[in-house]
């Protein structure tokens, strides 16, 4: 290899899959608002045991130069969503790179000719397999520590992003949530008088946390798939996918922290999912559980410090029908009997006026922003 010469290389041997998962961990190194992902869950991208292997194809590429790792990039093409949507679009997620225009280009360019190559014609992201994988590439909140469930990087991206052709698509917002609640009384009496009028009950609050689980998993997965299948960027969740998602999330999900609510059968109607907080316990082992990780996670999952909002829903036909209240008032009893400081949205649509309007209720502050990027082929 030429010196100077920055070369693309399509990831295929063990060596080169271990690189593609190391190089984000070194070029975040000892940053405070970088948060890895589970090693071992990261790990399963390459393995044909990851459930979206079936419905999706992934191209990995690593830009290297005199030896050295400078960028990584994923492709994917998501055929379940082109189907569904009628598009050929071609996704790129896991992009990280020096702080060089031209390394940029060329990962980009990898991924642009390998979608091509499989008939795409326009290229999206930062976008992964689902709607429960890290998206958004951050365009504001640089000094903010990142979620677990979502993706931090460096503040030099958006330019870097921006010069190789790439326009915005969407934008999602996020908010900080403080245990300080407004308007109390009034909400709690329209979330009694909305729950009575729906004959919907907040379901499982006696259960252990595996039978919860075993319980209303299956139910969650659907609400979701029915409140969210309209949105940017997801799929409908298999019986396969939901399996997946459980194991990767059982660990660090705590019963206390969802908000579950059923009608008269015993079917999910509305839910809000939280999970604790667990940023800071990864950050020192670049996400692998080695002894002294798990034990700052254990410690963190009995006193967390914050708790991050995963997922929200209501069944469209309960929408108008003052639902929302209760949903509002779990988030408040989840956020006050945690005892936590805070409670982080993670990504709302910049357009999902009604979600971020709920946030009233709380003292909050929107505090970091994300763009999912396009450009035609």
């Amino acid at each position: 290899m030429a010196n100077g010469v920055t070369q693309i290389i399509e990831v295929k041997t063990r060596a080169q899959r271990k690189e593609f998962l190391r190089y984000p961990l070194r070029l975040y190194k000892n940053n405070p608002y970088f948060v890895p992902p589970l090693y071992g869950d990261e790990k399963t991208i390459f393995s044909k045991k990851n459930i979206y292997s079936r419905t999706c194809d992934s191209g990995f590429f690593l830009a290297v130069r005199e030896g050295k790792t400078v960028g990584r990039i994923q492709g994917i093409v998501q055929k379940q969503y082109n189907e569904n949507h009628n598009t050929r679009q071609v996704r790129f997620t896991r992009f990280d790179c020096e702080n060089k225009e031209e390394t940029a280009r060329l990962l980009f360019q990898a991924v642009e000719d390998w979608g091509r190559k499989q008939g795409m014609n326009e290229i999206v992201g930062p976008l992964g397999y689902s709607d429960l994988e890290r998206e958004g590439l951050l365009i504001e909140g640089f000094d903010w520590l990142c979620t677990f469930e979502e993706q931090y990087n460096y503040d030099y991206y958006p330019a870097l992003v921006d010069a190789c052709g790439f326009e915005k698509d969407v934008d999602w917002v996020e908010y900080r949530l403080y245990p300080v609640f407004h308007d109390r009384e009034k909400l709690e009496e329209y979330a009694k008088r909305a729950m009575e009028r729906n004959k919907v009950h907040r379901a499982g609050q006696e259960l252990s946390k595996r039978a919860f689980i075993k319980k209303y998993k299956d139910g969650i997965f659907e609400c979701i798939d029915e409140c969210y299948k309209e949105l940017y960027g997801t799929v409908p969740f298999t019986p396969e996918m939901v399996k997946q998602m459980v194991a990767q999330f059982k660990l660090i999900l705590n019963k206390d922290h969802i908000a579950v609510y059923c009608d008269e059968d015993e079917k999910v109607v509305a839910f809000g999912l939280c999970i604790t907080g667990i940023g800071k316990a990864l950050q020192k082992s670049g996400g692998k559980l080695t002894l002294p990780a798990l034990v700052r996670l254990l410690r963190c999952l009995k006193k967390p410090e914050s708790i991050d909002l995963g997922l929200v829903g209501i069944l469209p036909r309960y929408r108008r029908s003052g639902l929302n209240a209760a949903i509002i008032m779990g988030l408040q009893d989840i956020l006050r009997d945690s005892g936590v400081d805070y409670l982080e949205t993670n990504l709302n649509l910049e357009t999902n006026v009604s979600v971020q309007g709920q946030w009233k209720y709380f003292d909050h502050i929107q505090h970091k922003r994300r763009r999912s990027y396009v450009k035609k082929l």
